[in-house]
């Protein structure tokens, strides 16, 4: 099966004409010369999608993958309309499945499992909150914990748990082997 058969199974939910735009991709760069991310880190748009475009399965496995903000800014700047953002997703979904997936990753996962949250409130954040004349809490998990289980019972029947080493006996992410 080719990378771009994989990655489009991968990514269903993009559909047809997302796989279509990545078709359409003519390296012009504009996607790298415009990407926040790629200013502070060795991350590249353009050679990513350069990757994958000559079916480099080895893409799957670069850290630099996991660099992309998701901001969209590649995709509202391409001249071909070339939908950079979800075709990313959709290969770091393929990654993950291969067990390719970035710590800081599964770190965020972990939380979200447990609170509900992909970042953690804390005594601080809640003071601030006060003092913006907010509640110390905002309106989601923290203050309606029933709306956690509903999370959490999503998280297993799509198996995300497995998917990013969440071992609910401890409530941590199990070690892995990094690849």
């Amino acid at each position: 099966m080719s990378l771009l058969s994989e990655i489009e199974e991968c990514g269903e939910v993009i559909g047809k004409d997302t796989i279509d735009s990545f078709l359409a991709c003519m390296q012009c760069g504009k996607c790298t010369g415009s990407c926040p991310s790629g200013r502070v880190t060795s991350y590249r748009t353009r050679r990513v999608i350069n990757r994958l475009q000559a079916g480099d399965r080895s893409v799957l496995a670069d850290p630099n993958l996991w660099m992309c903000t998701t901001c969209y800014t590649c995709y509202e700047r391409c001249p071909r309309e070339v939908r950079i953002t979800d075709i990313i997703r959709a290969v770091r979904n393929l990654a993950a499945k291969e067990g390719y997936m970035s710590k800081s990753h599964r770190a965020t996962a972990s939380y979200v499992i447990k609170t509900g949250h992909a970042v953690p409130i804390n005594d601080e954040t809640k003071k601030l909150r006060k003092e913006l004349g907010l509640s110390e809490v905002p309106p989601t998990t923290h203050k309606f914990p029933k709306a956690l289980e509903s999370i959490r019972k999503i998280i297993k029947k799509t198996n995300f748990d497995k998917l990013v080493g969440f071992d609910w006996d401890t409530m941590s992410l199990e070690e892995r082997g990094e690849k």
